[in-house]
């Protein structure tokens, strides 16, 4: 365990921007969290494929929740020595002087981000993609719309006017660094992931852009999209600004860190722990509204399908392959909405304040009574739970979920059996994920789990016996804000780099073995059916 203090050496301060709120937290030097705070964020959806937000009004509950994380910590704002930010990798147009631009509607000017799920942009990764161009074969071999070059040639293309009037385009972490610092430069994490940037030539390939139909962009020497690239936990500008320290209640001149993605910060939260065999022996899995996995290599792996390799986009100086799944905890959620008891079990859920999934979870538990063996409580319901289509290994945006066996049944027992079928699901396409990076040479020995949606030691144990793989815990509830305190951390110079840094502040609290035998033949089974489903579900799309 992390030997904890009292706070003599000071505090550093997490902040994470999911997508359905911003969270805050203040940690000790040595990774205890002391004080948390969180503020909704608002998402605007228009049919199945656009989904939009406001970067004001992120920044107002980014503002809400440092207040309150601090106020619950009953720390001084001189106390708090570092800041770092992580957020989802979704793209947020600027105008002259930082002004929103809007990336949908007119009438709508202050949603200026199109958010990571927003899908709007498939027709032009397609294209991309259908260049062959090299930079191609640094995100498994397959651009997806998820990702922001897509989405800006859509901007381009049918927003022209907005697209030639923006000042900046940034990455979410990289817009709030800047709202904090006033600082423009990128991290070397957003740029590599989501922008094709080539961090182990440390450039941006002309070429690529040229083809894709971008050229505005080498024109300007990539002005708009950033031309100082810096490693996370870099110390940005001269800290907080007067404006961003009156906002957040702290002072200004404290040292904000260069951010990452909100997945990477979870894994820089985990992966790390002393005696856990270093990072590259741990897939970070972070399980939230998507699910995301990182695993880190020594040497590039390519692994078609899986995104990377990236070089040092996580772990410094180490190669980064990134995975996961579109819709996990969202995909769950989905599913058992589609239950004709769902009404009732989420009034159950409520009265007990728990979520859905928790409340099913819990019950799944009790129904067991003792079994070890949580995946025969799904009986003879399947799900392929791709309702956003599959991230890895198929890089396919547009295959769809399919739920087989569901019968006339509309009783709480069947909702468990959905349920646990649904996590069936979610832990198949990880094994899918590992399965594939095994095979190219990116073996792991542990998942290290964290998000809210695997907290459970049900699921936990249930996704160690569906991927045959042991799975760990870290310490902390809050990896992801760990992840980002780190980053704090060391640019604030309290530890070294973030290696150390690692090591010093996250440790692992339990262990969940897979289980053989009876066990492991059912998800064998189970895996084997799941692929078939899953190649007729392709098929009826067309792929």
């Amino acid at each position: 365990m992390t030997k904890m203090n009292n706070g003599s050496d000071g505090y550093v301060l997490g902040i994470d921007v999911g997508t359905g709120s911003a969270r805050a937290g203040v940690f000790t030097t040595d990774g205890r969290l002391v004080g948390s705070d969180k503020s909704p964020v608002s998402i605007y959806r228009e049919g199945a494929d656009v989904v939009e937000q406001s970067s004001e009004d992120i920044w107002q509950a980014v503002v809400k929740s440092v207040r309150g994380a601090v106020a619950a910590a009953g720390v001084a704002p001189e106390q708090i020595r570092g800041i770092g930010f992580d957020a989802t990798c979704s793209l947020v147009v600027l105008g002259e002087n930082g002004t929103p631009l809007p990336v949908g509607n007119p009438d709508y000017p202050e949603r200026n981000i199109m958010v990571w799920m927003d899908h709007r942009a498939i027709k032009q990764a397609e294209r991309i993609n259908a260049t062959g161009q090299k930079v191609l074969n640094y995100v498994g071999g397959q651009i997806s719309p998820e990702m922001e070059t897509p989405k800006l040639l859509w901007l381009k293309e049918n927003r022209p006017e907005i697209f030639a009037k923006a000042w900046q385009f940034m990455d979410l972490t990289d817009y709030l660094t800047w709202r904090a610092s006033g600082d423009l430069s990128r991290s070397i994490c957003t740029l590599t992931c989501k922008w094709t940037y080539l961090a182990h030539e440390n450039r941006w390939d002309p070429d690529y852009f040229n083809a894709i139909g971008l050229q505005e962009l080498v024109d300007e020497g990539f002005e708009r999209i950033g031309t100082n690239v810096v490693a996370a936990g870099s110390p940005l500008g001269s800290g907080l600004t007067s404006q961003a320290a009156n906002d957040l209640g702290l002072l200004p001149g404290t040292p904000v860190a260069a951010g990452l993605i909100d997945a990477h910060a979870g894994g820089i939260g985990s992966v790390g722990a002393e005696g856990g065999g270093g990072a590259d022996a741990n897939l970070a899995y972070v399980f939230g509204t998507s699910s995301c996995t990182m695993t880190t290599t020594r040497e590039p792996v390519f692994v078609p399908g899986v995104w990377g390799p990236y070089f040092s986009a996580m772990v410094p100086g180490l190669w980064l392959n990134e995975g996961g799944q579109s819709a996990a905890g969202a995909a769950i959620d989905q599913l058992l909405d589609f239950h004709p008891y769902a009404a009732e079990a989420h009034a159950a859920a409520a009265r007990e304040d728990l979520s859905l999934p928790a409340w099913l979870a819990r019950r799944a538990g009790a129904t067991l009574n003792g079994s070890s063996n949580a995946g025969a409580l799904a009986g003879s319901v399947y799900v392929v739970p791709e309702f956003l289509g599959n991230r890895a290994p198929y890089a396919d945006p547009k295959t769809r979920a399919v739920i087989a066996g569901l019968g006339m049944e509309r009783d709480v027992d069947n909702l468990v059996a959905l349920y646990i079928a649904g996590l069936c699901g979610i832990a198949y396409g990880l094994r899918q994920i590992i399965d594939a990076q095994a095979k190219a040479g990116a073996k792991v020995d542990r998942i290290v789990i964290s998000g809210g949606a695997g907290r459970s030691d049900l699921v936990r144990q249930l996704l160690a016996d569906a991927t045959g793989v042991e799975l760990a815990a870290p310490a902390t509830e809050e990896p992801v804000l760990l992840g980002a305190a780190i980053l704090g951390s060391v640019a604030a110079g309290i530890h070294e780099d973030i290696h150390i840094a690692m090591s010093k502040m996250s440790s692992f609290s339990s262990h969940y073995q897979p289980k053989q035998g009876a066990v492991r033949d059912l998800h064998d089974t189970r895996f084997d059916i799941f692929q078939q489903l899953q190649t007729v579900a392709r098929t009826a799309a067309g792929i």
